[in-house]
Parts: C-alpha cells; sequence; structure tokens
C-alpha cells in the first residue's frame, strides 16, 4: 500500500463509514506525479472533489505531516480532464509552484455585466501572448473569478506547449527564501525568468516586502522584455495597494488594467445553471433563484453549495426541494436579524429603487412608492419582530388591517410574478447580509 492510501485509510478512522464510502474511498493516489511536498489524488466527478476540497484537505495535510515529518499541500483534482491535457511540455513542479486547475476553461466561465471587459482582454492575451495586453492586472473581491480567468488562458497556452508557472504571491516568497537559504538564486531565476507564461495571484501581498519586491521586479522585467505573457491578480487597483515600490505600480499599469464587479443576479443564476450543468445536479428553476439571491457576492460559494445539498440529500435520501435548500444553507444565509431595525430595512429598499426613505413611509400614490412601500412592509414583517400595529404606525397607515391587507396582496404577487419574487428574495439577502 502506498503511502497515499495509507494516509486515507487513518482518515477512515476519523469520520463516519458512510461519508468514508461515498467520498473518500474515491480518491485515486498519483504514486508518480505526487512529491514529498505535493499530494495528489484524483476524484471521478467535481462534486467529489469540492466535497472533500472543503471538508477534509486540511485533515489529509495533516496526516501526512504526522506521518512524513513534513508540511505537504493536498491538490484534489479530476483525472479525466488532466488525462486529456496534451502538452509538448510541462510546469515543472517544486515547492512554491501549483498546478493549474483543469477545470478552469473559457468555455465553463460565465460572462455578464461585471466581469466582460476582463474575459475579453484575458481571452486575447491567450490567443496572442505576450503582444495584445501584457501585463494584464485583474483586481476584484474574494470568489468573483480573477483566477478562473486566469487560469483559463494559462491552461489554453499550456495545451499548446507553453510553459506556464501559475503562483502565488506567498508561494513565491516561500520559493525565495527557500533557494537562498540553499545558496541556489540560479536554479530560482531559471525557474521564473525562462518560462513562458507566468501567472500570479495575490499581488497585494508584496505591499511592504522590500525583498521580494526587488526580486519580483527583476523577474518582471526579464519576462516582459522578452515578450512573455504575465497575468497578474490583486483585490485592489495597482495605485491603492499601499507599501509597493512606484516602479513596480507603474509597470502592472503598463498593459491592462481590469477589475471584475460582482455578478448581477442574471449571471449568478446562469453561473448557478452552468455548474449544475457540468457537475450534473438537477436543481428546479425555483431552487436557482433561491440559490442565487442567497449568495451575496461570493460565487465560489455555489460550487461548495451545490456540493453540500448534494451530500446531504445523498446521506439523507432526500429529493433536493426548496425547503430541503433552505434548511441545508441556513448557514450560508448569515442572517444576523436580531439588529434589524425597520429604519434599516426601509433605507436599503430605497437605496436599491432609488427613492427616498421619506418617500416609502409617506401618503405617496405613485407607482414606484406603492411598489417600494409594499416590499419594504413585506420584508420587515418577515425579518423583524414588529407586529402589524406596529407597521402600520411606522409607515403611515390606518390600522393593522391595511398591513395585513398588503401583505396578502404582496403573497399573491410572490406567487403570480417570479420577477417580484427575485426582487423580493434579493432585497432580502442584501439586507440580513448587511446587518
Amino acid at each position: 500500500m502506498n503511502i497515499g492510501q495509507e494516509i486515507l485509510e487513518n482518515l477512515k478512522e476519523e469520520i463516519t463509514e458512510s461519508e468514508y464510502k461515498r467520498y473518500i474511498k474515491q480518491l485515486t493516489y498519483d504514486v508518480k506525479k505526487s512529491t514529498p511536498e505535493l499530494a495528489i489524488y484524483y476524484a471521478p466527478n467535481a462534486l467529489v472533489v469540492n466535497w472533500i476540497k472543503n471538508k477534509y484537505t486540511e485533515k489529509i495535510a495533516h496526516l501526512f505531516e504526522v506521518k512524513t515529518g513534513s508540511k505537504v499541500t493536498v491538490k484534489i483534482t479530476l483525472k479525466n480532464l488532466l488525462d486529456k491535457r496534451k502538452t509538448k511540455k510541462t510546469v515543472e513542479v517544486k515547492q512554491g509552484s501549483s498546478l493549474l486547475n483543469p477545470s478552469h476553461s473559457f468555455s465553463n466561465f460565465m460572462v455578464g455585466g461585471s466581469n466582460q471587459f476582463a474575459y475579453a482582454g484575458v481571452k486575447s492575451a491567450s490567443e496572442h501572448p505576450g503582444t495584445t495586453y501584457n501585463p494584464i492586472f485583474i483586481y476584484g473581491g474574494v470568489g468573483l473569478g480573477k483566477t478562473h480567468l486566469m487560469q483559463a488562458a494559462g491552461n489554453v497556452l499550456q495545451n499548446e506547449g507553453k510553459v506556464v508557472i501559475y503562483t502565488t504571491v506567498e508561494q513565491f516568497l516561500n520559493d525565495f527564501i527557500r533557494h537562498v537559504r540553499n545558496k541556489t538564486m540560479e536554479r530560482f531565476q531559471e525557474k521564473y525568468r525562462k518560462c513562458d507564461v507566468l501567472l500570479i495571484d495575490d499581488i497585494q501581498f508584496l505591499s511592504g516586502k522590500e525583498g521580494i519586491q526587488e526580486e519580483f521586479f527583476h523577474t518582471f522585467e526579464a519576462l516582459k522584455g522578452a515578450g512573455k505573457q504575465i497575468i497578474m491578480t490583486a483585490d485592489k487597483h495597482p495605485k491603492k495597494i499601499g507599501g509597493l515600490e512606484a516602479r513596480l505600480q507603474s509597470r502592472f499599469e503598463w498593459g491592462l488594467v481590469t477589475d471584475i464587479q460582482p455578478p448581477e443576479l442574471e449571471t449568478k443564476i446562469a453561473i448557478i445553471e452552468k455548474k449544475c450543468e457540468i457537475n450534473k445536479v438537477k436543481l428546479s428553476k425555483e431552487i436557482v433563484n433561491y440559490i442565487a439571491t442567497v449568495i451575496d457576492s461570493n460565487v465560489r460559494e455555489i460550487e461548495g453549495i451545490l456540493s453540500k445539498l448534494h451530500a446531504y440529500s445523498q446521506l439523507m435520501h432526500i429529493e433536493i426541494d426548496l425547503e430541503f435548500t433552505k434548511n441545508v444553507l441556513k448557514d450560508q444565509m448569515n442572517e444576523k436579524r436580531e439588529n434589524l431595525t425597520m429604519d434599516t430595512i426601509t433605507e436599503i429598499v430605497a437605496k436599491d429603487l432609488n427613492i427616498k426613505p421619506s418617500e416609502i413611509r409617506s401618503k405617496g400614490r405613485s407607482k414606484n412608492i406603492v411598489y417600494a412601500r409594499r416590499i419594504s412592509i413585506y420584508i420587515c414583517r418577515e425579518l423583524t419582530q414588529n407586529t402589524m400595529p406596529q407597521l402600520a404606525q411606522y409607515f403611515g397607515m390606518k390600522d393593522h388591517t391595511a398591513i395585513s391587507h398588503t401583505i396578502k396582496k404582496i403573497n399573491d404577487l410572490i406567487k403570480d410574478d417570479e420577477d417580484f419574487k427575485l426582487k423580493i428574495d434579493e432585497l432580502t439577502n442584501k439586507i440580513t447580509t448587511a446587518s
């Protein structure tokens, strides 16, 4: 038995038998490609990949450390996708570098208004590396697809025989320190300055690190001077990264600087539908819409949510319906209702619908004011402990019967108008995640 399988046998003692049989038992350890610093396991499908990544990667890494005495990076990936990658050259896998995720492609990156410019720029660079846009600097919040987009270009170019290195600033720094200690800087420079494509995540972590900034500057210069493609990501625009040398900041802005914004509701729905298709998960339109409204902006949550739903339904032998989905995802909703006030709810609704909070509480009868007032009343009733008389007083209505009548109208609209229901759900999520 190889060490990878031994580790899984050890894990078996720490988890339930059903989870071991359903998920862990499906893993296959790659003896040939694994190294003392990297353990590669293959899973049969993306749901198993994500379930194990979310729940057991750290435990597996810990068991390796206990067994071997050294830290090991655990990689869970799809074997069938790796088998399809026919490359003339492969990236040297050492401590400090990372494999590309083969599931990150342009075809499964959902394009919408929030990311279409970034998508177009990176796609163009993958077709004309080192010439069209170089460097590319992508910035935006967590889980919006920056790494996916960058690695999609990396996969295209690697499949064409290019030597592609994907790393993070932290890994680059660790690799640098290791080579300095071992007095093998020539090997470090050969690795990073002779590649065809450098993809580097989390550039903001260069902040305040003078030594590594110096080394990265020379790496950047060597690659750019040789016409090699550089793509970087960060959580903010280069100008807003404090502690960054001026010469680096200016070079990051030489090519294309583009952001990725949180996706609009329609794009989130499209992303969920695409992920369901890829992972062979069947969800009703109602459930897809609900998940889209529960997720605030972090698209990375989607695969975790699908994995969680699939796992719970399999283990509990329950069909995935809306009620089941709500129960499983209650932790994901991040609801902090105890601190919510009617003022908070009204202000958020007013801002979203581009009217004043005072208009919602006024006697105004224009269509947009009535629409906003109905939504505010319904959400206040759902998310606060206020009684109907208290709601009537707050919204300037005659008495509790007027509130009851309004809520009945809203419930009828929710049943008959899917767009209205989506708006209610989206605003409810916005309010609960902002509280």
